[in-house]
């Protein structure tokens, strides 16, 4: 049987209204029963104005419930990813939408997910996108502008359009959840019958915690934490502190041409278990630097996706066999 497939035929963009279109009405929950609340029936009114009354400990118990139901729910995941960048983001909307039978665990460091990809480069706020990665921003429903139609690449007027689109269908995804704030500190290892070892998950902990850290097992896991820094490369850098590839290439100097390709090409499973993408693959194979550029994030994210749909099967019977 072939895998589905991870993306469909590209949407068209879509136009956005220059006129702030509200609904007419809401449903609301009230005590089991609905009062139906418009934005226009406040408007003007703000005098009489007042929110519902509620204590203190409401909010409290409904935002501790919510969280420690996610983190029982997820402790046991089949697809974790490391890092909620470009990459990470782009992997994590083409395997939801392709196998929404997965439940995908986000792990992303930051408080604010995204990585780099909410400027351009050296701070300026347009997004370029070599094509032919410009179908991911259709599929997306992102607009783009290009200097006529023989242009070899798109402008988003601003990558936080990109990022905050992306993000928002991601989250938007009942299979998918986001632990912001959160590191990976580790990996969770199992020893094969070869000799080597097959990753089964990830060891978290509060980002620069002191703590003992917690844990998600998975029989998959995409890592994409960019390149060599305080928190880029990490899992490839761990696979060689534990011996399980020798050596890493380094990344080489800025070539975009070369390196945007290599990125997607070279996105793998790394080790079995551990699939790499975006620019941490860099420090892997010694690819160049792409700089300012990104069409080789979003589509290293969808071949990341493939590979998961790929191995996940054959991953899931191994990581069942050790327990």
């Amino acid at each position: 049987m072939s895998p589905p497939a991870i993306l469909q035929d590209p949407v068209s963009p879509t136009v956005p209204s220059k006129k702030l279109n509200l609904p007419h009405s809401s449903a609301v929950p009230v005590g089991g029963q609905t009062k139906t609340e418009t934005i226009e029936a406040m408007a003007g009114d703000w005098q009489s104005f007042t929110f519902r009354p509620i204590r203190e400990s409401q909010v409290s118990r409904a935002m501790t419930r919510r969280y420690f139901s996610d983190l029982d729910k997820y402790a046991e995941s089949d697809v974790v990813i490391i890092g909620a960048g470009s990459c990470g983001l782009s992997a994590a909307y083409c395997l939801a939408k392709a196998r929404p039978d997965l439940k995908i665990a986000i792990i992303e460091a930051s408080v604010s997910p995204g990585g780099g990809a909410w400027l351009g480069g050296q701070l300026f706020s347009a997004m370029v996108m070599r094509k032919p990665a410009d179908a991911f921003l259709r599929e997306i429903g992102v607009e783009y502008e290009e200097d006529g139609d023989d242009s070899n690449y798109v402008v988003v007027k601003h990558a936080a359009l990109f990022t905050s689109t992306l993000l928002s269908k991601v989250l938007q995804f009942p299979n998918v959840k986001l632990f912001n704030a959160t590191a990976v500190e580790d990996l969770i290892t199992r020893p094969r019958e070869d000799g080597t070892i097959q990753i089964a998950g990830v060891v978290t902990n509060w980002t620069l915690s002191c703590m003992d850290p917690n844990t998600i097992n998975a029989p998959v896991i995409i890592s994409t934490t960019g390149h060599d820094g305080p928190f880029g490369a990490f899992s490839v850098k761990r696979l060689v502190s534990m011996q399980a590839i020798k050596c890493l290439g380094g990344m080489r100097g800025l070539d975009m041409n070369t390196a945007e390709d290599a990125i997607v090409k070279g996105t793998r499973e790394i080790v079995p278990g551990l699939i790499v993408g975006g620019m941490e693959l860099s420090e892997v194979d010694g690819a160049n630097r792409m700089g300012p550029t990104f069409g080789a994030m979003a589509l290293s994210g969808v071949k990341a996706a493939e590979e998961v749909v790929r191995v996940f099967e054959q991953r899931q019977k191994e990581c069942a066999a050790f327990y």
